[in-house]
């Protein structure tokens, strides 16, 4: 079964995600982050979720992220490019659901998003639907390294 981390659980497209996940998935979620709701449960915060997810809210920490097999980022720009590299050297893949790794040119990145690209060393590649991570179809930006 693979294990999943959630970095950014209480945005709308974290919580779209977890609300994906809550039938029984061929996937395990191990941990969700949130800063401002760190230690509340889950199915506190999203009474729709309760009986699907034993599991409370936490700061991002990269050590429990990178026991993940699978790590989805639901955050704001500039925040999955800052964790990234760290995970894809520990073997954990990364799927971008923002826009950290939406643009393959960095000048665009920073025309659009008015920040610099601090991780320009790692390449990515589009996810379509219809491919799958050992068996699982997951959209989103899927990032790994060389």
């Amino acid at each position: 079964m693979i294990k999943i981390g959630i970095v950014g659980g209480t945005g709308y497209t974290g919580v779209e995600l977890l609300r994906l996940l809550a039938p029984p998935p061929p996937a395990e979620l191990i941990h969700i982050t949130s800063r401002a709701e760190a230690g509340r449960q889950v199915s506190e915060l999203y009474g729709n979720l309760r009986g699907h997810f034993d599991l409370a809210f936490s700061e991002p920490d990269p050590v429990q992220l990178a026991a993940c097999d699978l790590v989805f980022f639901a955050t704001p720009n500039g925040t999955a490019m800052k964790m990234v590299p760290g995970l894809l050297e520990s073997g954990t893949r990364v799927v971008d659901l923002a826009a950290d790794f939406r643009l393959r040119d960095p000048a665009a990145w920073e025309q659009w998003y008015g920040m610099p690209h601090s991780c320009t060393a790692v390449s990515y590649t589009h996810l379509r639907a219809h491919e799958t991570y050992e068996g699982s179809a997951y959209a989103g930006f899927c990032v790994k390294s060389g």
